[in-house]
């Protein structure tokens, strides 16, 4: 790392600390050449690789976007938003993988949707699966419809069943 004051090849870390609940790494740093101390913060990058090939660090923000434009006219706020957009990240990360495609962050986007808003995430699956007719609109309704009636399986529900 190169001193931001001499510009110095070489530094020496004084301190480390975890930021962000873990996600990013804060080191106090020290120039031998100069003596001046200064901060940096380390993340580990998650890319998304578009269907181009290309590559783009993930961005929370990006999913918002998209996701905001699907919520356009619902009672969706932005608390509502920003858990999602941490869940979508917190499901990628999980991966493992340092490239992700976008048709899995996508993928991790549907999921939270329909439990936020219905009208929403049927808006983005039609334009993230292309739907081409009613047809298709009617097929996914009708798994909403079947996701709603299939009760989660929770302790209370399992020790109904005994």
């Amino acid at each position: 790392m190169h001193c931001p004051y001499c510009r110095h090849p070489d530094s020496r870390v004084v301190d480390s600390r975890e930021v962000d609940d873990g996600q990013a790494i804060r080191r106090r740093r020290s120039c031998p050449e100069c003596g001046r101390r200064f901060s940096t913060v380390e993340t580990a990058v998650l890319s998304v690789v578009k269907r181009s090939g290309v590559t783009e660090p993930f961005s929370r923000e990006k999913v918002k976007r998209g996701v905001r434009r699907a919520c356009q006219g619902r009672q969706v706020d932005n608390d509502a938003l920003d858990l999602l957009a941490q869940k979508v990240e917190d499901a990628v990360r999980a991966s493992g993988s340092a490239e992700i495609p976008s048709n899995e962050v996508g993928l991790a986007i549907l999921g939270p949707l329909r439990d936020l808003d219905e009208v929403a995430y049927l808006r983005f699956a039609s334009v993230y699966r292309s739907f081409s007719s009613a047809d298709d609109f009617e097929r996914e309704i009708e798994e909403l419809r079947s996701h709603r009636a299939t009760p989660e399986a929770t302790p209370e529900s399992a020790e109904a069943a005994h």
